[in-house]
């Protein structure tokens, strides 16, 4: 056994040790609140909020319980995994790793997460990426929150410095904290992505946001990319990304309603970025504008029975100026399209099925989706992918802070299989070396744990 699948044994027991006491996570939020990880986290951890974690979240992460208050809130996880692919990938699945049935250390992290002062507090999350053995700054999202009346109505507002579009959000349906959870990092995955989800740990930004009455939120500000010493130094940077040039303006807009235990959100977000296409300079820029829709349904009446619907589509147009010059694109305009649809029920907020489906469609291009690579390449320079995925995971914890030590850690067990209908652009042969898109299917065990 390498020391990957060591790793994950380690983890599972680690995990296992920890079934005598209740738990919750992030812990160092169930120290402040007092409140167990089942009232923010529907499946008791994790991202997935309840209106109480997002009122959290809104608030600024500095609700309190009244006592502890001067302790540095800090926290740790760590997740570990097994992926099979149906075919293994003949170069490794990535550096250091096999062609198949791999087991590793996901990342391990430690985040400040918490309340900084009575109207500031932070999630900033420290990384160690096991696959690609960096340290990186993860997602971070430091606030500041208050609140005020208008004419009788209930305002809150703020201010939030971050890292990444959509970190900031409330909803489980922007790029950030959607689902899944978690996947494979040995597992392929598609090649066509918007620019709204790709600028993690790149760039910097600052937004302003309100919640007027429970029931609009709105948010906008903007985004502008590292200098490439800084994203060196936080291990976020990448020689081929592309690179914004100058300020990147973003926006959401949300209303949501509570109805004796049915909630329901719809909103839309979106951002406009001009950007030099391999931080390559002297030809323009290319043009990405983004916009998003979102819904969520929530029954959270009885906690027993838990029901939830999630759907997102994301439209980026683009105008390839820069890219057509370099020759690193055959289409001057050119759209992606992306639909992401969740369907999840939870028992007890302990056990918890999800079945998801995500298609991707967009205008075909021979050099941004190149044919020559094996399994990340394309036959016909098509980013079109479909795929479904059924997870099922189990949170022992999480559910009372009734003893001295349930805030201490908490536990995911999950087991998720990716089923690929579409990959690049076609089911059968896709990279002009005989992979078909069924291929890519994978199945993933994790733990993951916090503490």
């Amino acid at each position: 056994m390498n020391t990957g699948k060591l790793g994950v044994v380690a983890v599972v027991l680690l995990g296992l040790i920890t079934l005598s006491f209740d738990a919750s996570a992030l812990p160092s939020f169930a120290r402040q609140t007092g409140m167990p990880c089942s009232s923010c986290h529907v499946q008791s951890f994790g991202p997935n909020l309840t209106s109480v974690g997002r009122n959290f979240k809104l608030n600024g992460y500095t609700q309190t319980d009244g006592k502890n208050n001067n302790i540095v809130p800090l926290s740790g996880m760590i997740r570990a995994s097994y992926t099979h692919t149906q075919h293994g990938q003949p170069d490794g699945a990535a550096d250091r790793f096999g062609k198949n049935d791999n087991g590793t250390i996901d990342e391990a992290a430690v985040f400040l997460g918490g309340r900084l002062t009575s109207k500031i507090g932070a999630f900033v999350e420290g990384t160690y990426d096991g696959v690609e053995n960096i340290g990186v700054l993860d997602n971070t999202d430091i606030r500041f929150a208050d609140h005020s009346q208008v004419v009788g109505q209930k305002l809150i507002y703020g201010l939030t410095a971050n890292n990444n579009p959509t970190v900031s959000d409330l909803w489980n349906t922007t790029p950030t904290w959607g689902f899944p959870w978690s996947s494979s990092p040995l597992a392929p995955t598609q090649s066509a992505s918007t620019l709204i989800e790709s600028l993690g740990s790149q760039v910097v930004g600052g937004t302003a946001y309100m919640m007027l009455n429970d029931v609009l939120y709105a948010e906008a500000g903007g985004y502008t990319s590292l200098p490439r010493n800084i994203q060196q130094g936080i291990g976020a940077f990448d020689p081929e990304q592309a690179r914004l040039d100058g300020g990147a303006p973003y926006w959401r807009l949300a209303l949501q309603k509570d109805w004796s235990g049915h909630y329901v959100s719809v909103g839309s977000f979106g951002m406009q970025g001009n950007v030099n296409p391999q931080r390559l300079t002297g030809a323009g820029v290319d043009k990405y504008y983004d916009f998003g829709f979102d819904l969520t349904y929530q029954f959270l009446a009885d906690p027993t029975h838990i029901y939830e619907f999630n759907a997102t589509y994301i439209r980026e147009n683009r105008n390839l100026n820069a890219s057509m010059v370099l020759g690193l694109a055959d289409k001057l305009k050119s759209n992606l399209d992306t639909v992401r649809l969740r369907a999840g029920y939870t028992y007890l907020q302990t056990y918890s099925l999800s079945l998801f489906y995500g298609q991707t469609d967009g205008t075909a291009d021979s050099v941004i989706y190149s044919f020559g690579d094996p399994i990340s390449g394309s036959r016909n320079g098509n980013p079109n992918s479909q795929a479904f995925t059924a997870e099922a995971s189990y949170t022992p914890f999480g559910k009372s802070n009734t003893s001295a030590l349930s805030t201490l850690a908490n536990l995911r067990l999950a087991v998720q299989y990716v089923h690929n209908f579409k990959f690049n652009g076609s089911v059968h042969n896709y990279d002009g070396f005989r992979r078909n898109a069924v291929n890519n299917d994978a199945l993933y065990l994790n733990a993951w744990l916090a503490f």
